[in-house]
């Protein structure tokens, strides 16, 4: 039997709903604030893949380790690289640490050892998962399946708001493993966390350097709207390092087709992206207290899309 695995995916992505709901022959897990990540275990060779096919290995060696310690010789898993704070609640931000404990929360197996689980329902390719983390042992310390947290989504939405969760993935047990967004697996929030495309940066006033405030947005069919924009969530290293990465996009007209009537403002080629917590959405459109967690380079800013907004 040969360890390669004979093909790629795309990962399955959950919709976004509204509202919590109950189904029967559906489970409810965690929804963990992390890198999304593909792992090939092929032989002794481990590559980890983001949802837009990057390489992430070099980035997240700890855990391309910890996947090389599992006893089998080929296994495709589908999981989220994060980092928990001190009450096991994991947090985007904390991944910027470059020091910081990586572990690998994994919610599915595409293949295992030569059988492809792809057409396999979601509750037996979840008895595989549970199977091999359980042979894996103390040798995968880093690696856990993702929690589940009760039967009925309405009971788990509310274990999410207690514990802080950032919400809940919804999945449907008979599903098989479909690539790209499914309504077979759905996702409702408890904190509102998007993404949202740089489009420039106001100046900076007072003690701050480099920058005051991004200016951020979204798209809606083709065209890419003004959403608003984020002056906390930064640190001194954190406003030079993006001051830096900015310098090469700087455009003389704006991104956006609604900018804002603003001075001093420097606007940017739409290719960045950043994830951002808020409150919610004003009747306006625009966000209320964002707050900046960090740079993604694991999507596209093509598919940043305007979710929530009424």
């Amino acid at each position: 039997m040969s360890d390669r695995i004979p093909f790629r995916v795309q990962p399955m992505l959950a919709t976004l709903v509204r509202e919590p709901f109950d189904r029967p022959g559906w489970v409810y897990e965690e929804k963990y604030d992390g890198y999304r990540i593909l792992a090939y275990k092929e032989g002794e060779r481990v590559t980890l893949y983001s949802r837009n096919a990057k390489d992430r290995t070099a980035t997240f060696v700890s855990v391309a380790d910890a996947v090389s310690k599992l006893p089998f010789r080929a296994l495709l898993l589908d999981g989220e690289v994060l980092v928990f704070d001190r009450r096991r609640v994991s947090r985007f931000q904390l991944l910027q640490n470059q020091s910081a404990a990586l572990e690998y929360a994994v919610f599915d197996c595409l293949y295992k050892n030569g059988r492809d689980l792809r057409g396999e329902t979601l509750c037996e390719r979840r008895r595989v998962l549970d199977d091999l983390i359980k042979k894996g042992g103390a040798r995968s310390t880093r690696i856990f399946a993702s929690t589940r947290l009760a039967g009925s989504g309405l009971q788990a939405y509310k274990i999410a708001v207690r514990k802080g969760f950032e919400g809940v993935i919804a999945k449907d047990e008979s599903s098989a493993y479909i690539e790209g967004r499914s309504n077979l697996w759905l996702k409702f929030k408890v904190h509102q966390e998007d993404e949202f495309v740089i489009v420039g940066y106001t100046g900076p006033a007072g003690a701050r350097q480099h920058f005051g405030a991004l200016l951020l947005g979204a798209y809606e069919d083709a065209r890419l709207k003004y959403v608003g924009k984020v002056g906390t969530g930064f640190s001194h290293a954190s406003l030079a390092k993006l001051f830096r990465a900015f310098q090469p996009l700087v455009r003389a007209q704006p991104a956006v087709d609604d900018p804002p009537r603003e001075k001093n403002v420097t606007y940017l080629a739409p290719h960045l992206v950043a994830q951002i917590s808020y409150g919610e959405w004003t009747g306006d459109r625009k966000l209320r207290q964002p707050v900046f967690l960090g740079l993604r380079d694991d999507l596209n800013p093509r598919d940043v899309r305007i979710v929530g907004a009424k």
